[in-house]
């Protein structure tokens, strides 16, 4: 039986309309979408909560599924520019900053268990987390979707990323945008 997941400051349920702009988004129709984890300031979801098992039975780590183009660029830039390799050092360094991934790594565990059970990703995470630091789209969604204080890696790469949503909203446009 699924229970309520952990509390989640941005959270409501995804409307037809919400699942419209998504799929124009992406270019595709979303998988296992549950809810709206955040909206960017024009009202359009940039982060969805997704089921941890597809409807095709197929285990989904990925709770917090980034789906703004502009904030997904953004985000490859900055995995193309060595970010998560200056982050994964200052992990290997950093034990205050370890046991803050480590809270992190729990808080995705908790909220994704809340949503249900998957033995086959039991103490998977996403992004690497707890030890490694890989794809910033996982943190940058785990940031919005829990707030501040929650990922310290996704904290980074929100501040990094600025106010990506101040440029003109792609929901329409589909994802040829996504390369900006």
């Amino acid at each position: 039986m699924e229970s309520a997941p952990p509390a989640l400051p941005h959270r409501e349920p995804a409307t037809e309309a919400d699942l419209a702009s998504v799929t124009a988004q992406l270019g595709r129709t979303p998988r296992g979408t549950r809810a709206v984890a955040h909206r960017c300031p024009c009202g359009r979801p940039d982060v969805v909560e997704t089921t941890p098992r597809l409807a095709d039975g197929t285990p989904f780590p990925t709770v917090f599924y980034l789906t703004c183009p502009h904030a997904t660029a953004a985000c490859s830039r900055l995995e193309s520019a060595g970010l998560m390799k200056e982050m994964a050092a200052r992990l290997a360094q950093d034990p205050e900053l370890a046991d803050r991934y480590r809270e992190a790594h729990a808080h995705y565990l908790a909220v994704r268990g809340a949503i249900g059970d998957v033995p086959e990703i039991a103490g998977i995470s996403a992004g690497g987390m707890p030890g490694r630091v890989k794809c910033l789209h996982v943190h940058l969604g785990h940031a919005l979707a829990a707030g501040p204080g929650v990922n310290p890696f996704g904290d980074e790469v929100r501040d990094l990323v600025g106010d990506y949503w101040s440029r003109p909203c792609l929901a329409d446009a589909g994802p040829a945008g996504a390369a900006d």
